[in-house]
């Protein structure tokens, strides 16, 4: 995955969300979206990862699962710094967001949703 893949993957997202007429909670779930995919490109070995887009009623859900075992972590960022307000910015845009390490250890899926009232699995 290169720094390039975000600018594809929200367009693809929008599309969907436009034809579901979700278009509501795109700009909130693009930019969620981008964090997501920037997170991978700086810390996942291999930058390699799987994303998921989960149309609900009122919304949508986005899972970006990768291969690391190292789990994200959400940190007050220097207000001066070029990095570390990914999750934080995720957290401000998103109305919920979470992260299930698999069981096995091997990776995890770090997940938001925008709009839509479903819960997570394992809540």
């Amino acid at each position: 995955m290169g720094a390039h893949s975000a600018r594809h993957l929200r367009r693809v997202l929008r599309l969907c969300l436009g034809r579901s007429g979700l278009s509501h909670v795109a700009d909130a779930a693009e930019l969620a979206l981008t964090e997501l995919v920037a997170n991978v490109v700086r810390h996942v070995p291999g930058r390699r990862c799987r994303v998921c887009f989960l149309l609900q009623a009122d919304g949508v859900r986005v899972e970006v699962a990768d291969g690391c075992p190292r789990l994200p972590v959400a940190a007050e960022a220097d207000a001066l710094g070029e990095g570390g307000r990914g999750l934080v910015i995720v957290a401000a845009v998103a109305d919920r967001w979470g992260v299930t390490p698999y069981a096995d250890g091997r990776g995890k899926t770090v997940w938001f949703e925008c709009g839509g009232t479903a819960e997570p699995p394992g809540s």
